[in-house]
């Protein structure tokens, strides 16, 4: 009997181990396929600048190292590139609309994204002034391989093999910063207290008392002058 309870327990252990493996295999292979250029801004909203950050993964299965990395942008009136060691960047300006078209990285010689690596690259952009952006890029490797993350999301909602970053601005619009503005003071009302009289406009009390005190004292000087002039 115990023989036949070891003999079953170590079944359940293997066929356990045998779909933990399984399972991690699953999940890797799902890393594996699900890793592609994405596109993040925090607080990104139409009309705003904002600041993108594409997340580039090395990809190659032969080694090679990502040396380009180029991003068409729709048009935006504005980009300046944040600065990256090792990289160089290049705006692609349309002179006559005055907008960016595209912005391009280029790695300096010996430096390249490997395959076990990514690279964050930043640019920031004054947003059109619609709902949803869709960035189209194109990543080059140094054995010449050249992928395009450009295809649009498939019919049922499913992920292409290389679908193209995509940006949702959820925040508010810009012109809605005028709803930050501090609301006016209220109006007094008829019932306010009046302004209290600047000191500088009060007459001095002192003075007064003086001034009142003389004239009464001139009075006094007048009935007595008058009173001696009849006695005489």
């Amino acid at each position: 009997m115990r023989s036949a309870h070891r003999a079953s327990s170590r079944a359940l252990i293997t066929t356990a181990a045998t779909g933990a493996v399984m399972s991690i295999a699953l999940l890797a292979g799902a890393g594996t396929a699900s890793a592609h250029v994405h596109v993040d801004a925090d607080g990104a909203a139409p009309g705003s600048t904002s600041v993108l950050t594409f997340r580039v993964p090395g990809e190659s299965e032969t080694g090679a190292l990502t040396t380009q990395f180029s991003v068409t942008l729709p048009n935006v009136a504005s980009a300046r590139t944040e600065v990256m060691p090792g990289w160089t960047a290049r705006l692609d300006r349309d002179a006559a609309a005055g907008t960016v078209r595209s912005v391009t990285w280029t790695a300096a010689p010996s430096v390249g994204i490997s395959s076990d690596q990514f690279a964050l690259f930043n640019v920031s952009v004054t947003l059109p002034n619609q709902p949803t952006v869709t960035l189209p890029a194109t990543q080059t490797y140094s054995d010449g391989t050249v992928v395009r993350w450009d295809q649009p999301p498939l019919p049922g909602g499913g992920e292409p093999e290389h679908p193209a970053p995509e940006l949702k601005l959820t925040g508010a619009p810009a012109e809605g910063h005028e709803d930050h503005e501090q609301p006016a003071a209220p109006m007094a009302t008829a019932t306010a207290e009046p302004a209290a009289e600047p000191a500088s406009a009060r007459p001095d009390d002192t003075a007064r008392w003086l001034a009142g005190g003389a004239l009464v004292l001139a009075a006094v000087g007048v009935v007595v002058a008058l009173t001696g002039r009849r006695r005489t």
